[in-house]
């Protein structure tokens, strides 16, 4: 079975689970909305860092494919505006 986060597109919505990462971060999740997917390097078809505004706090983060835990489609297809 394929990995979800290969599905993910801008402006859907995506739970996902906190790493290590430089940001302290409380919560052991977040959900944020996918502004941009950047391109796998190995094989461009496949989305594997995405660019995700935090709802809460309307931060940008990089975001790595594998730290997407569910997804939530967007109705519109369209990013929200922060």
């Amino acid at each position: 079975k394929a990995p979800s986060f290969l599905s993910v597109k801008a402006g859907d919505f995506v739970i996902v689970k906190a790493q290590q990462v430089a940001q302290t971060i409380n919560d052991q999740w977040w959900m944020g909305q996918v502004v941009f997917c950047k391109d796998f390097v190995r094989n461009p078809r496949v989305n594997a860092m995405f660019q995700v505004s935090d709802v809460d706090d309307g931060r940008i983060r990089w975001v790595n494919g594998d730290d997407v835990m569910h997804i939530v489609r967007s109705l519109d297809g369209l990013p929200i505006n922060v």
